[in-house]
């Protein structure tokens, strides 16, 4: 839900299509050239310094506010949680899982997971110590497991958590639990389930409002320093560290709002790395060419769609929902508007997953049989040109955040291509903080325009996004906004939660591919491509799809002599 704004990228707000093309196609080669620059790895360098020494400055564009990592945030949050805090075990960048508190991941393999599912048993390190210096141990996963499915507490989400029952600790450093069914993503939402300290927390009247959470206790290889609001946070070295690292002595999260002010301070030096919302797409033919700099398109799960609310008796029908994805020109949104960068995608899948299926049918801009599809539909253009269907116009508001110069570019497009085909939308755009609030989680939208992902971490299980279970308004728990509900989609996700099995599962998630594309319960644009800038000399980045941010192994960073 990010924005990647800039007001030098188009000056003039009423650009016709053929001001948009013109744009592009200026681009594309340079595009083309920074494709390459892309790929170029960060020289190694000297090896990591004995002890931590060095600062590195992180820009941000949006800034960090909840540090409790069992409760909702964003990825900016995400850059303390994974720095201060440590899971059982870490998404590497090739879907792998690696162990952190554990020793091992459990399988069926290994034993750590047995009865097809039903029965978990983890085994932790012994070495690990809090922050304040109070050993970590099977009772600090136990507490943070409970506080998750506590009633009372504003968790980021129990999906998968709720499934957990008798659990049992078996040692200081060994805790089982079982499962109400089996449920084969919790591997990957315990990567993404950052454990909390019982004697700290645990002490909290109430979890939701402790002091913890503004000066936050953790096992990972930073501790929490300073905060000044509005402005940075700094994280110091935790020399107690388990793992490898940290080798840097401090690191400092600058927020830098604007975009076009983070680029210039990447540009002067002000800032080492410039992540997430990335530097703006205009300014990639300089930025690729600054001395002691470099730029990568880094990988990432996130989807740009439009979101129908299916609630809306407009996007109700399947034919309405085909006819205006046909009419859409993606090509020149991505061109025009996004340099040609990302790609665009028919899956709700990213292309570098395992389940990914490349055989859905391509989008074509296709207005004759977009305006066919309505006519035998029963949508009749009205005398004002837009199209009724008893007594209800085929009339609708596209949503997202103020603000976000290219998005409201792609809004002028789309108006524009669904306006020749008897479509009428309006633009209601609103501040993040009450578009992605209330707005959005009880669906009183129409139709979104928004970045979203529909994974369970790394695991490609997209039930809390499309399950019948999942839409909120009607009691719900999830993020099925859309409202979607289809029982044949419904059966596959329960199958693909209940076998352990990878292949079984890929051949499940290629259908519920094929009946997502044919119902439309969302518009996918393209899959993202954001621009991260880094300092010459930073030795550690590693783009990780399988994060929601780059920073995630900031421990292993340091500073090529």
């Amino acid at each position: 839900m990010r924005a990647n704004s800039d007001p030098r990228l188009i000056s003039n707000w009423s650009l016709n299509r053929r001001d948009l093309f013109g744009l592009g196609a200026g681009v594309l080669a340079a595009t083309s050239a920074f494709g390459v620059q892309a790929q170029t790895p960060a020289r190694p360098g000297a090896p990591p310094p004995s002890k931590p020494t060095g600062v590195v400055v992180v820009g941000l564009s949006q800034e960090p506010v909840s540090f409790n990592p069992l409760m909702p945030g964003i990825e900016v949050d995400e850059v303390v949680w994974t720095s201060v805090f440590s899971s059982l075990w870490v998404a590497q960048p090739d879907g792998s899982l690696q162990p952190d508190l554990a020793v091992a991941v459990p399988s069926e393999q290994n034993g750590g997971i047995a009865e097809g599912g039903l029965a978990w048993t983890v085994k932790l390190r012994n070495d690990v110590k809090w922050h304040d210096g109070t050993a970590f141990t099977a009772e600090d996963v136990k507490y943070s497991l409970e506080l998750i499915n506590s009633s009372g507490f504003k968790a980021r989400t129990r999906i998968g958590h709720a499934l957990v029952k008798d659990i049992v600790i078996k040692g200081p450093h060994e805790i089982s639990w079982r499962m109400e069914k089996a449920y084969a993503p919790y591997l990957a939402m315990l990567a993404n389930t950052h454990i909390v300290p019982k004697h700290v927390l645990g002490k909290a009247a109430d979890p939701n409002t402790a002091p913890f959470n503004s000066a936050p206790v953790g096992t990972g290889p930073f501790r929490w320093g300073t905060r000044q609001p509005g402005d940075n946070i700094t994280l110091l070295a935790n020399e107690s560290y388990h793992g490898d690292g940290p080798y840097l002595e401090k690191a400092v999260l600058k927020y830098v709002p604007d975009l076009t002010a983070l680029y210039a301070q990447f540009r002067t030096g002000q800032v080492d790395l410039v992540i997430i919302s990335g530097i703006p797409a205009n300014f990639y033919q300089e930025a690729i060419k600054l001395p002691g700099r470099r730029v990568a398109v880094a990988p990432s799960g996130n989807l740009e769609i439009i979101m129908p609310n299916l609630g809306n008796k407009a996007f109700a029908e399947k034919a309405v929902r085909h006819a205006l994805y046909m009419s859409i020109d993606k090509q020149a949104i991505i061109d025009a508007i996004y340099y040609g960068v990302p790609k665009p995608t028919e899956s709700f899948a990213p292309r570098e997953s395992w389940a990914f299926n490349p055989n859905l049918p391509v989008q074509k801009r296709d207005l004759a049989t977009a305006n066919k599809l309505l006519d035998e539909a029963g949508w009749a253009r009205s005398g004002s040109g837009t199209r009724m269907k008893n007594g209800v116009p085929l009339e609708f508001a596209v949503s997202t955040t103020t603000g976000n110069q290219l998005r409201e570019q792609c809004q002028q497009l789309m108006q524009q291509d669904w306006q020749q085909i008897g479509a009428k939308m309006t633009i209601n755009n609103m501040p993040a903080a009450v578009i992605w609030g209330e707005f959005y989680v009880r669906s009183k939208f129409e139709a979104l325009l928004v970045g979203t992902t529909f994974r369970t971490g790394v695991d490609p299980d997209p039930a809390s996004r499309f399950a019948s279970d999942a839409i909120p308004v009607k009691g719900g728990s999830g993020g099925n906004y859309m409202q979607w509900e289809n029982a044949e989609a419904d059966a596959l996700m329960k199958q693909g939660q209940e076998t352990f099995d990878q292949e079984k599962r890929k051949a499940i998630y290629f259908k519920l591919q094929e009946i997502v594309r044919e119902e439309m319960p969302i518009l996918p644009i393209f899959q993202y491509a954001p621009i991260e800038g880094i300092k010459e000399g930073l030795v550690g980045y590693r783009p990780n799809i399988n994060q929601r941010q780059n920073a995630w192994n900031l421990g292993s960073w340091y500073w090529a002599k």
